[in-house]
């Protein structure tokens, strides 16, 4: 999809290569382990190699099925990761003779209760890109600056779409009976990414209007957006970059409960990083958003038959630290996400463009 991006500079020339050098990921947990129970949990460094890779790993080594182990959230393979597994306090022994390549036990504790998928409070990242001239590191500077004041869009990252990227029009496919899927988990990991493609549609074009409202006058805009001029009006007061329209579905930040947009207090907090508007993502038992919100949210919503809900449509990174060292031509990243939120996502939101294309010429 060609996507809007949220930040005003013009595109910054930068490589970029997803590795276990310059791309390092460390697992946040959602608490801290209590240090009895009869859960084994291992705190793991792995290098190049997908979560279930691992998880595949002990199940083999322990003569256990992989759904006794437990994980909070997949990480990227191309990358040096940190994350949790717990497995059953029985098998501590044996894990004393686990050893396999890429794969470094770090330290082990104990906790009552097996890790569960989403049990997790997010991801610190490093990463760096490399030939970044003196101006670019100038503009990488003032992009992170803007990304630490107000935050960025949400997007689902490449990932999310398979390795060509189109596993979205196999889930379209299904969902608009063009293709039949017998394996259940397969189709609903397809479905699943043609929401998130859906999601990643209506997130753009809320962007696309923000850069509307930034650069046309309300009489100029209110036939194009389909808003009256008096809304409009509104919309361009807000001092945000998000623009919120009266009907959004708000979510309580950085988790609980949702709630409709309700006036000018809302926007307040919104701005003050307490709450965060909730995107779409299409199926069953999900309320919708609601008056204007929902004149833009209805061109990307679809009757399909999974269970849907409400992604933050807006994050804000924490503890965002950059540094350019000119010397080695490279730019350092660290910064903080909420799970579910995508490190690919804020590269590409500074590059101003796709960095798809750059992973896949780089293998």
């Amino acid at each position: 999809m060609n996507r809007f991006y949220s930040l005003k500079h013009t595109p910054i020339a930068f490589h970029f290569r997803q590795n276990s050098r310059d791309f390092v990921v460390d697992e946040i947990p959602l608490y801290e382990f209590s240090g009895e129970g009869e859960h084994l949990i291992l705190h793991i460094r792995k290098k190049n190699l997908t979560t279930w890779e691992v998880v595949d790993m002990l199940s083999h080594h322990l003569g256990i099925k992989a759904k006794e182990i437990g994980y909070a959230g997949l990480k990227d393979k191309n990358a040096l990761t940190k994350q949790y597994f717990s497995v059953n306090r029985q098998h501590e022994e044996k894990m004393k003779s686990f050893e396999r390549e890429g794969v470094k036990i770090l330290s082990t504790t104990y906790h009552n209760n097996k890790i569960r998928t989403g049990h997790l409070k997010g991801n610190r990242f490093f990463i760096r890109v490399k030939k970044v001239n003196p101006v670019a590191g100038k503009k990488i500077d003032e992009a992170l600056k803007e990304i630490k004041k107000n935050g960025m869009p949400n997007f689902f990252g490449y990932q999310r779409f398979g390795n060509d990227g189109d596993n979205y029009k196999l889930g379209e496919a299904i969902v608009h009976g063009r293709r039949r899927e017998k394996n259940i988990k397969l189709k609903k990991l397809l479905i699943s990414s043609y929401q998130s493609h859906l999601f990643n549609l209506w997130l753009s074009r809320r962007i696309e209007i923000n850069t509307l409202l930034d650069n046309f006058t309300s009489k100029e805009l209110s036939g194009l957006l389909n808003l009256s001029e008096e809304t409009i009006v509104r919309l361009q007061k807000q001092s945000h970059p998000f623009k919120l329209i009266e009907g959004d579905m708000m979510m309580h930040y950085p988790h609980g409960r949702m709630f409709t947009l309700e006036g000018e207090e809302d926007i307040e907090r919104f701005n003050a990083h307490g709450i965060s508007p909730g995107g779409l993502l299409v199926g069953k038992k999900v309320k919708r958003s609601e008056g204007d919100a929902y004149t833009v949210e209805k061109e990307f919503d679809e009757d399909v038959n999974i269970d849907g809900g409400r992604r933050y449509a807006w994050i804000f990174p924490e503890d965002v630290e950059g540094e350019y060292k000119e010397h080695e031509a490279w730019y350092e990243f660290h910064f903080t996400l909420p799970k579910g939120s995508y490190a690919t996502v804020l590269i590409e939101e500074i590059a101003k463009r796709p960095l798809k294309e750059e992973k896949n010429s780089a293998k």
